[in-house]
């Protein structure tokens, strides 16, 4: 398996990723742990950090398990509705 990246798709990925993180549960939860003076900063840093790359690991390797068994388009329908489904859901419960 060679290793190259793709700058654009990067990118994408990036910014992506990096808007959908902003003012989420993950961010304010992160905050709340840097608020505490007892805790080290570098602490709260790399274990967050930690927790996201591994989390974002499990996206990469489930996609890949499903893409062998589903077709990409189908994936993104499917990705699509759940994401309607938690917005009607969290409309539904504000």
């Amino acid at each position: 398996m060679e290793f190259s990246i793709d700058w654009r798709i990067f990118l994408t990925i990036f910014v992506s990723v990096f808007i959908a993180e902003l003012g989420d549960k993950t961010q304010l939860a992160t905050m709340l742990f840097a608020a505490d003076k007892a805790v080290s900063k570098w602490t709260v840093f790399f274990a967050a950090s930690a927790a996201l790359v591994l989390a974002s690991a499990m996206g990469v390797l489930v996609g890949t398990f499903l893409s062998e068994y589903i077709n990409e388009k189908v994936l993104s329908y499917i990705a699509g509705a759940g994401f309607i489904v938690i917005g009607l859901y969290t409309l539904y419960t504000a």
